[in-house]
């Protein structure tokens, strides 16, 4: 099974999310990773998804999603020829022995540390999924309180765009 990254312009309307994480369950598929937010026009929004599966499972999805009405256009994008990141926030349990450590083990992954107690330290990492699993991978040893992580967000390289036709 392969991982696939739609990009689908919907209207900004209440619902409208619903209906498309909708289509998916009741096809039985599984969302790998799910981003959503405005685009320049406020009126619009753009959903991310990361579905597993293969090209036929792919196609039957857009088709579907191209029915519902509030769905303006749909894009699969290739490997190639997308920027995709994501954004993970981690707890780390930290004491004054270990601090420095976890602090350089940061700094390697251009990490931001944003928060620290005395029994912890919190970390955003932004980037592709490997190197959010790497510092994830990475910092286990030290005891992780907490972790909340973003779905994948991505926009095609260069001067492609997703453009509503007009």
């Amino acid at each position: 099974m392969e991982k696939y990254t739609l990009s689908v312009l919907v209207e900004n309307n209440a619902g409208v999310l619903s209906r498309v994480v909708g289509l998916f369950t009741r096809r039985g598929f599984n969302i790998h990773s799910l981003s959503v937010g405005t685009t320049v026009d406020e009126h619009i929004s753009r959903i991310t998804i990361e579905v597993k599966g293969d090209v036929y499972m792919v196609e039957q999805v857009s088709k579907q999603l191209s029915k519902i009405m509030q769905v303006i256009k749909i894009k699969t994008l290739k490997e190639s020829e997308m920027v995709k990141r994501g954004l993970v926030l981690v707890k780390i349990k930290t004491n004054p022995k270990n601090r420095g450590e976890i602090i350089e083990v940061a700094n390697v992954f251009r990490a931001n540390i944003i928060d620290i107690s005395p029994s912890t330290l919190t970390a955003e990492v932004t980037g592709s999924g490997n190197k959010i699993d790497a510092f994830i991978k990475m910092v286990e040893g030290y005891g992780i309180e907490e972790i909340s992580r973003t779905g994948m967000t991505a926009l095609e390289r260069g001067a492609n765009t997703l453009k509503l036709d007009k």
